[in-house]
């Protein structure tokens, strides 16, 4: 099926500026719960999370919950047609992709305003030794030359990425266990975050970690790792964010989320 709205819908585009009635959340972040949380509590306002169900645990959230996917663009601008919906927030986490991509699509197929809240990402400091890279694969390749021993934290997916650098040893830090492939020597770390500097200066000093591969996914919760690394003089391998689709409107926090829904904390 073709993602087109009527032409009366594409003209008429609904904007941002009124209070909405039911507001769907695209989650899986901390920001997407504060979100929820904050709407749930506006007398009117429905608000509804979609997870993608990939964290067994997720924290509790405000509001109706549905978890899985809809089944691409199309089946997402079909239940934002079935539901109702009348804005559409990502507050996914700043490499869910796919998620946003389907997203802008099917919000342009329905005429459905949408915003993503993507929080900032980290900067470089004075004294950190960052390289920045734009995939994981490209974080394996420099791998060889600059490390012994990894403490990765990308995440519990795409580990087959550096699953042939049989030479080094790899602490992996997850919410959940990661998805094999996974380079042979390899020591799973099952946590959440947030972490704390002492815990993570801890952490590399009894694991004797030489180089941090981590994803720019900006936040506080896990930040502190990039100041214990700056602090025992580590390198860092930081893969940058993936673009946005163009055009798309961004607000950095949940109180820009709620402007934007002519809402407020």
């Amino acid at each position: 099926m073709a993602l087109r709205a009527p032409a009366s819908r594409r003209q008429a585009r609904r904007t941002l500026a009124h209070v909405p009635r039911h507001v769907l959340i695209l989650g899986g972040t901390t920001e997407a719960r504060e979100l929820a949380a904050a709407l749930a509590a506006h007398p009117g306002v429905r608000v509804t999370t979609s997870l993608a169900g990939r964290v067994a645990r997720p924290g509790a959230v405000a509001g109706d919950v549905r978890i899985g996917g809809f089944g691409g663009a199309e089946g997402l601008a079909d239940w934002l047609r079935a539901e109702h919906v009348d804005t559409v927030v990502d507050a996914t986490h700043p490499f869910a992709e796919s998620i946003t991509a389907n997203a802008v699509r099917a919000a342009t197929a329905t005429g459905v305003p949408a915003v993503v809240l993507r929080r900032p990402g980290w900067r470089p400091g004075p004294g950190d030794r960052w390289h920045e890279v734009a995939s994981l694969d490209g974080a394996a390749a420099l791998l060889p030359g600059l490390a012994h021993r990894v403490f990765l934290t990308t995440g519990r997916l795409g580990l087959a990425a550096f699953a042939h650098l049989t030479d080094l040893h790899f602490v992996v830090r997850s919410v959940d266990p990661p998805e094999p492939p996974m380079p042979p020597h390899t020591e799973v770390l099952l946590s959440r975050g947030p972490f704390t500097l002492p815990e993570e200066s801890a952490l590399l000093r009894d694991h004797r970690i030489d180089t941090l591969v981590t994803k720019d996914s900006g936040g506080t919760a896990t930040a502190a790792k990039l100041t214990a690394a700056r602090q025992l003089a580590l390198p860092v391998v930081l893969v940058r964010r993936p673009p946005l689709p163009e055009g798309v409107e961004t607000v950095p926090d949940v109180a820009g989320a709620l402007e934007r829904l002519g809402l407020s904390l």
